[in-house]
């Protein structure tokens, strides 16, 4: 069972996970130590330091504990962890500043009816989560030719409105909360603006380059860019923007922006028509 249990501690000593506006880098510790491995050290310094740093708006680091041992106790070694992950960090050139929280949890409580593994429960649960927070992002920053914002009646032909919120989770084409608010926006300016006509894009990051489309995890299937755009499709309808405007069409992977996998995982208006009348110049 040690063996085990080490070859998972060695295995799985560090696990990132992404989301639209934070990225979480996990590191696990072995039973009642706050020593931090070589290897580990590297990997969630790499994963800092390989981040756009323009875009992080802070740090937060929070340790824990599995559920043996006594609440003073744990929290004690649960903010050790934090701090050891906190030096590492600082000793190796982030900016201390950036770092916002720093907060020792205590344990995890397990409800052992429910686990099937409990000892693998609890080394994951003996862990420290950094979580790097961004900075919301304006498209216009990045200073690509063509790509806006927001819809306006100026827009000509080519121009590519990037919805900046319409952001997507990994391998998954389902709007979130987020994103049905940044729709209900663009349809009002849709509906300003009745003359533009438009194609709207999907698109996907990190597959490989040999594999242009992603699968759908609820679909099971490779066609989650054009999902993603379909779903769009669909929202702005019920929003009351005319079929005959639009159209939907999946890209895959063929047209990254090259800022980033997160800005990727999008969905884009490309404008095809604007039959606003143009004004006489005297």
């Amino acid at each position: 069972m040690k063996r085990l249990l080490s070859l998972f501690l060695i295995v799985f000593s560090s696990v990132t996970f992404a989301q639209e506006d934070e990225e979480v880098h996990s590191i696990f510790f072995e039973f009642d130590k706050y020593n931090l491995k070589e290897e580990q050290a590297d990997a969630v310094v790499n994963f800092v330091s390989k981040i756009d740093t323009s875009r992080i708006e802070s740090v937060q680091i929070f340790g824990y504990c599995d559920d043996r041992g006594k609440d003073a106790y744990n929290y004690t070694l649960s903010t050790n962890r934090a701090n050891t992950v906190k030096n590492k960090l600082i000793e190796r050139g982030i900016k201390s500043k950036i770092i916002i929280t720093l907060e020792g949890k205590g344990r995890i409580m397990l409800d052992e009816d429910l686990q099937t593994n409990i000892p693998e429960a609890r080394s994951k649960n003996r862990r420290v989560d950094v979580v790097v927070n961004f900075k919301p992002i304006v498209i216009e920053d990045l200073k690509i030719p063509g790509v806006y914002s927001s819809v306006h009646k100026d827009a000509i032909v080519g121009d590519r409105i990037y919805l900046d919120k319409v952001l997507f989770e990994r391998g998954s084409s389902q709007l979130t909360y987020q994103a049905k608010k940044e729709l209900d926006k663009i349809a009002i300016q849709l509906q300003k603006n009745k003359n533009i006509h438009f194609e709207i894009q999907g698109h996907v990051c990190c597959t490989p380059t040999f594999q242009k489309e992603a699968i759908d995890r609820d679909t099971k299937k490779r066609e989650l860019s054009t999902n993603r755009a379909k779903r769009v499709y669909n929202y702005l309808i019920m929003k009351r923007i005319s079929k005959t405007r639009m159209t939907f069409k999946g890209y895959g992977n063929t047209q990254s922006l090259k800022k980033g996998s997160a800005l990727d995982r999008r969905v884009e208006l490309l404008i095809t028509k604007n039959e606003a009348p143009v004004e006489k110049k005297n």
